[in-house]
């Protein structure tokens, strides 16, 4: 494509990973398009990594978008806020598309509501500044914090613990994730292609938070648009972006922090160590519209793509809708239309639920057919070995997976099991078709649930 690595430390890729087919051809090209307000959304109170947030509205409260509705259950944890203008119901249960029933509150839609061009621009719209010279540390990882702003790539980890100072381990890089490695899914691309000024934005902010010295963005090779779109945003503010090598699972934040920079996140560590903080696109333009317009996070683009859906569209969404209503304003289901899964084919949830809601960590909605699903029985392991072959961390997933398909966790932690991240390399590569990433999930809930006895 023309678009070769520069150094910045790193070779550009990573050991192992897999190259499974993109099928970004369904939705990448299709323009994010803002899904008409719904009649009522169904907030889980469960939306991110860590506590819950607690409700801080009574039923039938009247509420506008914008308005908090539930407050930060604990530092690792993040608000909630109303993303349409309604009635607050009395709180219930939902199920989320991983299986978990969760706390769950519903805003009945009355009153005028924000929506098409005025919702875009409310978002979007707008100049922004490309310095960061307005603002204290301590503004923007409070902004952020206040907003509820979590990780958009689908981890949805509460972004200011990364960002709060930590004398002890101080931030030299910030680096952003434009890789969007998951097949089918386009929002991040689509963010990078239609929104780069906010992302910029957001990226320069979150340097001068952490006291970086170095802004570097990721993207890989198979975007070669968004590349120059980014470039030409980013001239003349310092930010960098390095061109990778498209492989899977180059956007997991430890291979990407090899590729780029050299550094190796040690097994059980974190970023921080290494001097890195890493955040996905989408969530750095959520980051400038909280500090820059004091917008909360309320709505997010998510992927509806696959051959199983008729029009596969990029959606500007409210949380809460339910994802019946973006594959109906998707053009609905086809006829061979199989399975639909949460995020994309290799790390995301299968799900029947079409009531199921948008969440935070919603990137995309994937709908696969027959033909997709076509593969053979599984059979027994003959230990080939192409599992750890293709593993980015270097781990034995048959030896993980039989450790919890026997429930013994203690095998199961000595063969490090936290420490996988769940990318389906393992599965995919696979000539057993065996359920490794099923097995390994299921393993850890048992850790899980084994040390809180």
């Amino acid at each position: 494509m023309g678009l070769k690595f520069k150094g910045f430390g790193g070779s550009g890729s990573f050991p192992h990973g897999v190259h499974p087919p993109e099928r970004k051809n369904f939705s990448g090209a299709a323009v994010i398009e803002v899904i008409p307000s719904p009649g009522q959304v169904l907030l889980p109170l469960l939306q991110n990594v860590g506590a819950p947030a607690k409700t801080s509205v009574k039923a039938k409260s009247e509420v506008k978008m914008g308005d908090k509705i539930a407050d930060a259950g604990g530092f690792v944890s993040a608000p909630l806020h109303a993303p349409i203008a309604g009635k607050v119901g009395k709180t219930g249960v939902c199920t989320l598309t991983n299986g978990r029933h969760v706390p769950a509150m519903p805003i009945r839609a009355e009153g005028e509501q924000i929506e098409g061009k005025e919702l875009w621009e409310k978002i979007f719209g707008g100049q922004w500044p490309k310095n960061a010279d307005k603002y204290s540390p301590k503004e923007i990882v409070d902004a952020i914090q206040a907003a509820g702003i979590v990780g958009l790539g689908g981890a949805a980890f509460p972004t200011h613990v990364k960002y709060v100072p930590n004398e002890e381990k101080p931030i030299d890089t910030v680096l952003i994730n434009g890789c969007e490695c998951e097949p089918y899914l386009t929002s991040d691309y689509r963010m990078m292609l239609e929104v780069p000024d906010p992302i910029i934005c957001g990226s320069l902010l979150l340097a001068k938070a952490s006291g970086a010295k170095d802004v570097i963005i990721g993207v890989e090779d198979n975007k070669p648009e968004a590349v120059e779109v980014l470039k030409k945003a980013a001239a003349g503010t310092g930010i960098q972006i390095a061109v990778l090598p498209t492989k899977y699972p180059q956007g997991s934040e430890k291979q990407l922090i090899l590729a780029v920079t050299g550094r190796e996140v040690p097994l059980g560590g974190l970023p921080l160590d290494v001097g890195v903080a890493v955040s996905n696109v989408s969530t750095t333009a959520a980051i400038a519209g909280a500090v820059v317009k004091g917008n909360p996070l309320t709505h997010r683009v998510v992927s509806v793509t696959g051959a199983g859906v008729q029009t596969p569209k990029n959606l500007l969404v409210p949380f809460g809708i339910s994802i019946g209503e973006l594959i109906e304003a998707c053009g609905g289901l086809t006829k061979d239309a199989t399975r639909m899964v949460a995020g994309g084919p290799m790390m995301g949830f299968a799900f029947s639920d079409m009531n199921s809601p948008v969440t935070k960590g919603t990137s995309g909605i994937t709908i696969l057919t027959h033909e997709d699903l076509k593969k053979e029985d599984e059979t027994s392991c003959v230990r080939c070995g192409r599992c750890v072959d293709v593993c980015p961390m270097n781990l034995v997933p048959t030896k993980i997976a039989m450790a919890s398909r026997h429930r013994d966790t203690e095998l199961a932690q000595q063969y490090n099991i936290m420490a996988c991240f769940e990318c389906g390399s393992c599965a995919y590569i696979c000539p057993a078709n065996l359920p490794l990433v099923q097995l390994v999930r299921t393993g850890k809930a048992e850790v899980i649930a084994a040390g809180k006895k």
